[in-house]
Order: C-alpha cells, then structure tokens, then sequence
C-alpha cells in the first residue's frame, strides 16, 4: 500500500483551536518573557540535534504537550537525550516553563505554535521518538480533516523517525480511537504496531507518565488507550 504524501488532500495544513485561555500569573509571564526565549527553537534553519544541543544525541519531539508534565518527566528520565516540546496554547506553554525551570532540565527546547512547522525543519531520520497524546479529537465527521492523526502528518511523522523509532499516541476519545487506527492501518507499511494482546494498549507503558488532561479523562470515567508503532527500515 502506498501511503499518502504530505501534500495531498488529507495534510493538515493549518493550527486550528485557541492560542491562550486565562490570564497568566505574574510569575508565569516572567518565564514566557524571560526563560522561553533562552530556550526557544530558532525562527529559521535546519533543526538538528548539534544546532539545538550542541552534540549528536538522540532527540524526541512531542506534539502539543498540553501542561508539559509528559515533556518534563521524560526530559529528565532521559538527561542525554534532546527534547523538542510544540504548544500552541499560550497557557500550556507557561505550564511547562514552570517544569523546565523548576527540574533545572537543559536538554529541552520549546515552540509556541504549530508542531508541523517545526518538524518539517528537522532532516529526516532524525529522531528516536515522536510522542502524541490527547490530541483534540475534533469528534464532528466534517472536522476529521483538522486531526493531528491523518495521512499527511503521519507521513511526516514516519520521514523524521530513524528506522527502529518510536510514535506513541494516546487517547480517551473512542471517535478519535477508531478513526486513528484506520489512519494508522494504511500506514503499516511504515511503522508496526508494537502490540501483541489487549493489555499492551489497556495499561500505560513504562517511561509514560499520567499527564493531567489522561488524569481528568479518568475522573471523569473515559477509558484510555496507549499505542506504541515502531518505524520499519525502508
């Protein structure tokens, strides 16, 4: 099966949704005015690990990183590894701040807006992990074409992981659940599911933290499901 390239009418080709929600607290408008643009990914140029961390190490880059807690605990589980974190919610993005300054975490870099931008500046084959979790579902059948998980990004997403890379998704959607797996069975020629029975997308994996939207998803009595695909050599 051939997959779909980005470009076609399935990309998603724009950010849709809010930038910001309430006002910021004091503090958090010091870290956005101060600490974001120690740390921000530069406006222009190829991203590789050396133009962002000054070395070859392994990078991850997650997509919308809600509050940060995920980015954050990863970064500091993986203090060799390089982290690029996109948000396009003004709030999260002081959120995570307040993780990065608080875990005195130097292996993380930051972008407000919109994640496609940012990894279609990255070489390809350059990333050990790409992370997806809680996107907006977007539950309407005429918004499909606005989810993160469609043919475009998910090419995209496969040109940047390195063969034996990971993608993980997750989400307590059920609408978001089927239409994913759809997207992602058309993409098995690129990435293999790494699942053998029920429990390995029932139970979250190890190295995956609870992040605060999965916390409130379960408050509120959704289910959650963690997904792992692994990217296949070419």
């Amino acid at each position: 099966m051939t997959a779909h390239k980005p470009g076609d009418p399935t990309t998603l080709n724009r950010l849709y949704g809010r930038s910001k929600g309430k006002r910021l607290r004091s503090e958090q408008s010091d870290l956005v005015e101060n600490l974001l643009p120690q740390i921000a990914v530069p406006d222009e140029g190829v991203l590789t690990s050396e133009s962002l961390f000054g070395d070859a190490r392994s990078m991850h880059f997650e997509i919308g990183f809600g509050g940060g807690e995920h980015l954050a605990y990863r970064a500091d589980l993986l203090p060799d590894h390089g982290f690029i974190g996109c948000e396009p919610f003004l709030n999260g993005v002081a959120m995570a701040l307040t993780h990065i300054r608080d875990g005195a975490l130097r292996n993380v870099r930051l972008h407000m807006g919109d994640a496609l931008e940012i990894l279609r500046r990255i070489p390809d084959g350059s990333l050990s992990f790409v992370y997806l979790l809680h996107p907006d579902p977007w539950p309407k059948a005429r918004h499909a074409k606005r989810r993160m998980m469609n043919d475009g990004p998910v090419n995209l997403i496969a040109a940047k992981l390195k063969p034996g890379g990971e993608f993980r998704f997750g989400t307590d959607h059920p609408v978001y659940l089927r239409h994913a797996l759809m997207v992602m069975q058309r993409h098995r020629e690129q990435f293999d599911w790494l699942c053998d029975k029920p429990a390995d997308f029932l139970k979250r994996p190890g190295g995956w933290p609870e992040t605060r939207y999965e916390a409130k998803a379960r408050r509120i009595g959704h289910e959650v499901w963690y997904f792992r695909y692994r990217r296949r050599d070419d």
